[in-house]
């Protein structure tokens, strides 16, 4: 079949109205999403003025650190120095071995198998260990911030 000149304006014809359509429905389709999102989005202006409500809060969680705040922890022989002082009092209502353990799994870096090999466990029953002395390290820190 020999392609003949009418024949190849009118593909290139039929392509080019294909591709105004397509590109016509994306705009169509932007312009409704960027439609959907102005409706949800509140202005500051409206917030400010109508509403009255301010513009900042003083949230104790979102509070940085006091930095002038120290405490000083000695474990494995060394000397940690620590801004949080729930963490402080949280790590202090741990078993010291346990204090050990997360210091040098966290601080030093050692390996689970370095740090049962220690104290007389396994690998896995020191990842174990691990893992339930920071969950009692959490549930301690949640329970302080909560008293507070």
């Amino acid at each position: 079949m020999t392609c003949t000149e009418e024949y190849k304006e009118h593909i290139e014809y039929t392509f080019h109205a294909f591709c105004k359509v397509v590109i016509r429905n994306a705009m169509c389709t932007a312009v409704r999403t960027r439609n959907r999102k102005y409706k949800r989005e509140i202005s500051l202006e409206y917030l400010t003025e109508e509403k009255y409500h301010p513009l900042g809060t003083n949230d104790k969680y979102f509070q940085a650190p006091e930095p002038n705040e120290e405490y000083i922890v000695h474990l494995c022989g060394d000397t940690v120095i620590l801004n949080n002082g729930l963490l402080v009092q949280a790590l202090s209502r741990l078993p010291v071995e346990e204090q050990e353990m997360l210091y040098l799994s966290f601080y030093r870096r050692i390996s689970q198998e370095k740090i049962g090999k220690l104290y007389g466990r396994s690998r896995s029953a020191t990842g174990r260990h691990i893992r339930k002395s920071i969950q009692r390290l959490y549930e301690e820190m949640e329970g302080m911030a909560h008293e507070e």
